[in-house]
């Protein structure tokens, strides 16, 4: 355990989690919050509150667990790699494959492939299991997904998820024809009452949920649509899609199955977001993979 000690000299007023961060950019403030529940963070010799605000003198002292031995296996797996630098760097994901290890699935994964390329040279933020990993697609989403190699990178990418400042577009094919070639969805996104596996559009414990949408072309029945993220939960393109009654072609899910894909017809196809490190704005933009283009072949006769 690595104790690290602070004493407030400025910002006064400024929430603790917030503050510490500010001071410590290794550390997200999602990992001090875990902290403060966990009774790790004491100031002036008292266990913090997550709501404390610090005053000019506090003396604050953050309990820092080691670091878990990693027990998922680096796998010789080939990936895309789009971009990379010392910090972070930039992965297609092909469709089928999942992001990160979990129960009774700890291997094929993208984690496993990230820890084989970049011998182990990942932000350990998000634990022994999501080694990188910033944000995520589903297994059957293709396309790009930035990684953090370094826990300082990985806070500032995370800021700005948070803030929503990231440049996100997909193209998906859904079903049906539209009335309208462009709209906006702004429609809360919450875990399902009944089915807990998934995820809908509800008021209640939810969270603001915003996609705009932009016709591309049109088939006898389906669409070919581009998709712009706003925000960015879980299955929100699925849901959001499937609420307007345009689910996402081939989502066994939030829609009907196809023999012509496997899972929903959607590739995470643009990401833009400011370097946390450099500065300076970055854009990648991904071809449509062959199953994509097959579908869209199909429809089109």
């Amino acid at each position: 355990m690595n104790k690290l000690e602070y004493t407030v000299e400025n910002g006064d007023g400024a929430r603790i989690d917030k503050w510490i961060s500010e001071q410590n950019g290794d550390i997200s403030r999602s990992m001090l919050q875990k902290l403060i529940a966990e009774h790790k963070i004491t100031v002036n010799g008292k266990f913090a509150a997550k709501s404390y605000s610090v005053k000019i003198g506090d003396i604050i002292v953050v309990e820092v667990p080691e670091p878990v031995e990693l027990n998922v296996v680096p796998e010789n797996i080939p990936i895309e790699i789009v971009y990379q630098d010392e910090h972070l760097m930039v992965v297609n994901k092909p469709k089928g494959m999942v992001v990160h290890p979990a129960v009774g699935n700890y291997s094929g994964t993208l984690v496993n492939a990230l820890l084989f390329h970049c011998k182990g040279q990942l932000s350990s933020i998000n634990g022994v299991i999501r080694p990188g990993i910033v944000h995520r697609i589903d297994k059957n989403t293709s396309g790009l997904l930035i990684v953090a190699k370094t826990d300082k990178a990985h806070v500032g990418l995370a800021e700005q998820i948070k803030a929503h400042t990231f440049t996100r577009e997909y193209h998906a094919v859904v079903c049906g024809r539209f009335k309208e070639q462009t709209g906006i969805i702004d429609a809360p996104i919450g875990r399902h009452p009944v089915d807990r596996k998934k995820m809908c559009v509800t008021e209640k414990n939810s969270k603001e949920a915003k996609t705009e949408y932009m016709i591309l072309e049109e088939f006898n029945n389906y669409s070919y649509v581009k998709l712009r993220l706003f925000t960015g939960r879980t299955h929100q393109i699925r849901v959001h899609m499937s609420y307007i009654g345009h689910s996402v072609f081939g989502d066994d899910v939030y829609g009907k199955p196809s023999k012509y894909c496997e899972g929903q017809c959607l590739h995470a196809k643009k990401i833009g977001f400011v370097h946390p490190i450099d500065g300076k704005y970055y854009e990648f933009d991904s071809d449509l993979p062959d199953y994509f283009n097959f579908v869209l072949e199909k429809l089109s006769k």
